[in-house]
Formats: C-alpha cells, sequence, structure tokens
C-alpha cells in the first residue's frame, strides 16, 4: 500500500475550505445533498455532486449541468453551466459550451474571457490558459500578465511560482504581479508561499533536498529534508527518509524539530489538529501543536478539520461508519 499523504482525494468532501455560516457536503446513496454544522440536514441530497462551499456558495452538479445554492440551501444560481469552479474574491469562472466567463452571486456575467480555460480569482488576479500557455486576467478581463509560461498557480501573498521553457528542464520561479521574475527560475520543484515562506526542492527527486526561501529568494531554512511541505498554522510538515520508509514530524519558522518525526503519515496542522498514522497498519488519529494525542487513532483515511468538523470514516473500510466527527471525534452526522 503507497503511502498516504495530505494530498489523498478519497471523495470530494474530505477537503473542505468553508467560512462560518456555510454548509459542509455530505453522500447519500449515491446523491449529494448538505448539512449545516451542528448535524442537521439542510438540503436533502438530490445533486449527483455537491462541492466544498465558498463564500457563502456550494456548487452543485445534476444531470450534467453545474449551479449554485446559498447557505440557506436554495438554489440561487440555475444549474445551467457546463462546468465551474466555486467562488472566490466575489467572482466564479464557469463554462457554457466553449466559452469561459465570470460570473457574480446573483449568476450575472461579469467579465467574458476568450480563452481555453480559466481558473479562480486569487489576490485580484485570475489565471488563464490559452492553447499551452498560461497567463492572468485583472476584475477588468483585461489581460496583465501575457500568457508565456508553461505552468503558473494562483498568487499567494504577492507572488506566483512558475515554469517558462523546456517543461523537462526548467526550474521553477516566482512573479510579482507586474508579471516580472522576482525570484529566478533555480527551483527543481516549489509550492506557493505560505506565512512568508515557500517549501523547494533543490536537487533530482529521488536525491534532492527540500528547504525555505523567503520573499527574497534568501534560504533561510536550509535545505537537509527528504520532503517539506507549506506552513500552515506555524507548523510545517517534513519527512527524513525515502518515500517508502521515512518518517514525518514538524519544524517550527526557524526550522527547528517541534514534533519528533516518527509517523509513517502525516496531514498538516489545520485548526490546530494534524491528522497522523503510526505505521502502516493504524489506524488514523489526531495530534495537537505539542504532539499529544487529541483523538485517539481510529480512522480509516486522513482528513482535516475545517470549522470544527471533519469527514471520516471510522472502522473498516468495508463496514466501517461514515460521517462528520467534532473535535472530541464524535458523530455530529453519519450516513
Amino acid at each position: 500500500m503507497k503511502k498516504l499523504l495530505f494530498c489523498l482525494s478519497f471523495i470530494a468532501v474530505s477537503t473542505l475550505s468553508v467560512s462560518a455560516s456555510s454548509l459542509f457536503p455530505f453522500q447519500s446513496k449515491g446523491k449529494y445533498g448538505f448539512i449545516n454544522q451542528l448535524g442537521k440536514v439542510v438540503v436533502e441530497p438530490s445533486f449527483n455532486f455537491a462541492e466544498k462551499f465558498s463564500e457563502g456558495m456550494g456548487l452543485v452538479k445534476k444531470n450534467g449541468k453545474v449551479g449554485f445554492v446559498n447557505d440557506q440551501g436554495k438554489v440561487v444560481i440555475e444549474l445551467t453551466f457546463d462546468d465551474g469552479y466555486g467562488f472566490s474574491e466575489g467572482l466564479a469562472p464557469v463554462r457554457k459550451a466553449n466559452d469561459w466567463i465570470f460570473i457574480d452571486k446573483t449568476g450575472k456575467t461579469v467579465i467574458n474571457v476568450k480563452c481555453d480555460f480559466a481558473y479562480k480569482f486569487s489576490e485580484g488576479l485570475a489565471r488563464v490558459q490559452i492553447g499551452p500557455k498560461l497567463g492572468y486576467v485583472d476584475k477588468t478581463g483585461k489581460m496583465v500578465i501575457e500568457p508565456k509560461f508553461e505552468f503558473a498557480y494562483d498568487f499567494s501573498e504577492g507572488l506566483a511560482r512558475i515554469k517558462m521553457g523546456n517543461i523537462k528542464t526548467a526550474k521553477w520561479g516566482f512573479i510579482n504581479k507586474s508579471g516580472e521574475v522576482v525570484i529566478k527560475q533555480q527551483y527543481d520543484d516549489s509550492f506557493d508561499f505560505r506565512e512568508g515562506k515557500a517549501n523547494v526542492r533543490i536537487g533530482s527527486e529521488s536525491t534532492g533536498k527540500w528547504g525555505f526561501i523567503d520573499k527574497t529568494g534568501e534560504l533561510i531554512i536550509e535545505a537537509e529534508f527528504d520532503r517539506a511541505f507549506f506552513f500552515s498554522d506555524g507548523l510545517a510538515l517534513i519527512r527524513v527518509g525515502d518515500f517508502k520508509t521515512g518518517k514525518f514530524g514538524f519544524i517550527d519558522k526557524a526550522g527547528k524539530v517541534v514534533i519528533t518525526p516518527k509517523f509513517f503519515g502525516a496531514f498538516y496542522f489545520k485548526d490546530g489538529l494534524s491528522c497522523v498514522k503510526l505505521d502502516k497498519t493504524s489506524k488514523w488519529g489526531f495530534i495537537d501543536k505539542t504532539g499529544k494525542v487529541a483523538i485517539d487513532y481510529q480512522f480509516e483515511f486522513p482528513v482535516e478539520f475545517e470549522n470544527g468538523l471533519a469527514y471520516i470514516k471510522k472502522g473498516s473500510m468495508k463496514n466501517g461508519q461514515t460521517g462528520y466527527v467534532d473535535k472530541k471525534g464524535s458523530f455530529v452526522w453519519k450516513e
């Protein structure tokens, strides 16, 4: 069995990014609906798919069409689109036939973009793809950074990671909102800036090491880890050892190991808790930021808490109980 990290996407509702008034998607008998934080069903399961809530709106899909419900469970944007993403900064990218547009929360078209693919807004700019290249538009629809990147990601803390040139040999760097390369392409892998730092790899995937840079590109935490992930809640998940036998732990912003690498698998911290697994055969549980077990090892797959709830499976994969638990590990809703 391959080692499970935080990237597991067992089902769509396992990673949630919601506001305090949001609803939580759930699945029952092949259909999706929504519950509130108390576990009360607000929207009966009738959709073929339901995505996480974002800015008080939840994307839903039925009969191949996409629309949105609000946090009272009412369909406020009819299911007329062929594809789409959730709301960000008041707008959502959606597709009708081959045309991508951005709509507001009334469903009104705000931006028409001639592109092959459009992504969410982040820090005032949205990625768009034209042919094989990626660029960025602003909220007027103006192309403010021309499509010239083979790979590009959303802006985070004022910078976006990009790769320009041969996709096999080019390195990763970072641009500012003017499209200027401010941290040159020099990293073999990298991720977005979080809490003032970005995790980068120097060297090959098999033998390279991971460390952290600041926004000037200075390496402020030495590249000494076999894997390092972004900072969250003040701590960063790291791995010491190779993919098969390495162990996971956590460092602080000074690069000091504060939770000893001893876990077979681990998630980053969210809402003050991290989902961890001690060995290959054990269940998943949750630790707090001191490394103390907060919820005992009892779950079948790793998840994260958001707004006080986590979507889990308790017991065996075949016969276990699936639902949402609170931070005490108690079910507030179960299938």
